[in-house]
């Protein structure tokens, strides 16, 4: 057994409060970014696909940094990576509004706000949660910081459509770069006693044997996989579903009321699942999310398209959208103990990323080659399946391991 190794502890309501107000401008922000499809690839003369690889790659930099930002966390603690994420997350909006030339996206839109978000969102405010939230709350307690992640985006969606439709598309970034600073003094609120003074986490375990022990663990990949999935279906939707909603012949409003719609009903879902995930297998709660997502995607695409069958997916889908961040989180600190949580959260986080990759990607890249989204619609549907099915089997017990020299 992994014991906690970090004696002083803040304040749960603390941490909770600073950490969701953190997620919440962070997450929110982001679950925005398809509202400047359009104006942006109009604007330049751009593709789609152009658009699309510049938010995979966003997807990508965040899986991959997000590795190196759990560690540091881990190690270091959090205070500093949150403070080096939100001075990127300006510098990323601020470049992504004046980039010319695709090349200058895809590093201010695409790597710096995907580094940016490695350091203000989930794995390292997760990983806080962990070592200052008892074992008996945390996942309810992570319900709570995801819950605060959908209300951003129920609150952040509107007030960037209001921003681009009052004030530009590039003025609107540039007003959001500044408004993203505020995380700097939240992340006071989560300066750990443990680290202070560049004091560093004592622990039975080195990064490389956390490691080791992870990735050959069944159940770690099993995870892994479905997060994927996650990712795919996700992103797909936050990025693509404006630019499908136009092209049907709806006005814009529709698809920034159905991204607010999603945000605030995952409130209730991600602090419903953070709460069952106190009582119930989380990995049937995971099993059923990826089920569901794939039976609501398929209605959406049988039904006839209108403005109310657009809200109605909107608020179904939103029920089951960031609700498996907390149980999937809540089993790694489950299984391994939280001591490398942020880290290993953050390997599990990248194949997150790579499903977003996937599934941004090749929403662009397929609707240039066919004019149409359907077959990555139809993609989204089978995976849902498929990660319905592999969850069933992970074990969600501590993993035993010998003493550690």
């Amino acid at each position: 057994m992994q014991p906690n190794y970090q004696t002083k502890q803040l304040p749960m309501a603390q941490v909770l409060l600073c950490g969701a107000l953190i997620v919440t401008l962070a997450m929110g922000i982001r679950h925005g970014f398809g509202l400047w499809l359009q104006p942006i690839t109009q604007a330049q003369n751009w593709s789609r696909e152009t658009f699309s690889l510049a938010i995979a790659i966003q997807n990508l930099s965040w899986g991959f940094f997000g590795i190196f930002a759990g560690m540091v966390a881990d190690k270091f603690g959090a205070f500093k990576v949150i403070l080096t994420g939100a001075v990127a997350y300006a510098l990323g909006l601020a470049g992504m509004g004046m980039a010319q030339t695709p090349l200058t996206f895809m590093l201010s839109a695409g790597v710096l706000i995907g580094a940016a978000q490695a350091g203000t969102t989930y794995a390292v405010i997760y990983g806080i949660i962990g070592r200052n939230v008892s074992a008996d709350r945390r996942s309810w307690a992570m319900g709570v910081a995801a819950a605060a992640g959908s209300f951003g985006q129920f609150l952040m969606v509107p007030t960037e459509s209001f921003l681009i439709q009052n004030f530009g598309a590039k003025e609107a970034l540039l007003i959001l770069g500044v408004a993203v600073l505020a995380i700097m003094p939240l992340a006071l609120g989560l300066r750990e006693p443990g680290f202070a003074g560049g004091q560093t986490a004592k622990r039975e375990q080195s990064i490389l044997q956390a490691l080791k022990e992870a990735f050959k663990y069944p159940s770690f990949q099993l995870l892994m996989a479905g997060y994927f999935v996650c990712g795919f279906q996700v992103v797909f939707i936050g990025v693509h579903m404006p630019s499908y909603l136009k092209d049907k012949g709806l006005s814009p409003e529709v698809a920034a009321y159905a991204l607010g719609l999603i945000g605030l009903f995952n409130v209730f879902g991600t602090y419903a699942a953070g709460v069952l995930g106190q009582k119930l297998p989380k990995r049937y709660i995971l099993s059923f999310i990826y089920g569901a997502r794939a039976v609501v995607i398929t209605i959406f695409m049988l039904v006839p398209l209108s403005p109310m069958s657009v809200y109605v997916f909107a608020a179904v889908m939103g029920l089951l959208w960031l609700s498996t961040v907390p149980p999937t989180n809540a089993v790694v600190a489950q299984i391994f103990g939280v001591a490398h949580l942020s880290m290993l959260g953050g390997f599990v986080f990248m194949s997150h990323q790579v499903g977003s990759f996937m599934g941004v990607w090749l929403g662009g890249y397929l609707y240039d080659k066919t004019g149409s989204y359907d077959i990555v619609w139809q993609l989204a549907i089978a995976l849902g399946v498929f990660a319905a099915l592999i969850n069933f089997p992970v074990k969600e017990t501590e993993i035993k391991r010998d003493a550690l020299a």
